[in-house]
């Protein structure tokens, strides 16, 4: 059976430059962030380019991913937070499309590694962080403490909430990482498993009739998966702006 943790190894494809003993080399992970990139904005711009009154099929595709993205961060940090729908709208389409292109078998998953999800999360903390302390200086700190709290269990309070902020580019991060991990190890199991009892003759193909309906199976979760992570990352983005927009509300 072939090893389920092999899909997630970085692989150098061609070196760039060396500083002093460290090697900086073009990897597969590279590669694949450059093609969900171009991938994007291939899509967005092919498909927008005559923007049809009476849209087609890919460019309704493209128009609602827009709405979509645009309704969700209105709804949820309001008609000022649409300053931020450019920044909202490229994370999700990237988590999504870089989603999608690792469920093609041996393509790979970045969002499977948490150095990529804890700098797109990292970027959103600090985002919210600079913007926060730039629109509401000091009161920006209100955020920490919620109102109508009583004052003997305040200094609790404030411990709580400044430690949960500082914690969120970790949950916000490893929701991604170990979702996307996760499915794909399940995927390759189960995909061992049939090539395990397909070698094995008239019984074994009849055996791995179970696990193949399994991967049929989780293969369509995993692609349900690839959708709700890349929108439970933006809408979380979203509340996180909310919280630098309006800081104690």
């Amino acid at each position: 059976m072939a090893d389920p943790i092999k899909q997630f190894q970085i692989v150098d494809l061609f070196p760039i430059a060396k500083i002093g003993n460290t090697d900086i080399a073009f990897t597969n992970s590279a590669a694949f962030m450059v093609l969900a990139v171009g991938g994007i904005t291939t899509f967005l711009l092919a498909t927008t380019r005559r923007r049809e009154v009476v849209p087609g099929r890919m460019q309704s595709i493209a128009e609602l991913s827009y709405e979509f993205v645009a309704n969700t961060l209105q709804t949820t940090a309001g008609k000022e937070g649409m300053k931020f729908f450019p920044f909202v709208f490229s994370l999700f389409m990237f988590i999504l499309i870089a989603n999608l292109i690792g469920l093609i078998p041996y393509a790979f998953t970045i969002t499977s590694h948490i150095v990529v999800t804890l700098a797109l999360s990292m970027s959103v903390f600090l985002t919210v962080l600079i913007y926060g302390f730039w629109k509401n200086g000091l009161h920006f700190f209100n955020l920490f403490v919620p109102k109508g709290v009583p004052l003997y269990i305040l200094p609790l309070i404030v411990f709580i909430e400044v430690l949960s902020f500082i914690s969120r580019p970790v949950s916000h991060s490893v929701r991604l990482f170990a979702n996307l991990l996760a499915g794909h190890i399940t995927l390759k199991v189960f995909a061992g498993f049939i090539t395990l009892l397909g070698s094995l003759g008239i019984a074994g193909i009849i055996g791995a009739t179970l696990p193949l309906a399994l991967v049929v199976a989780f293969f369509a979760l995993e692609l349900l998966v690839a959708f709700l992570q890349a929108y439970v990352f933006a809408i979380l983005t979203c509340i996180y702006i909310n919280d630098a927009i309006h800081p104690g509300h």
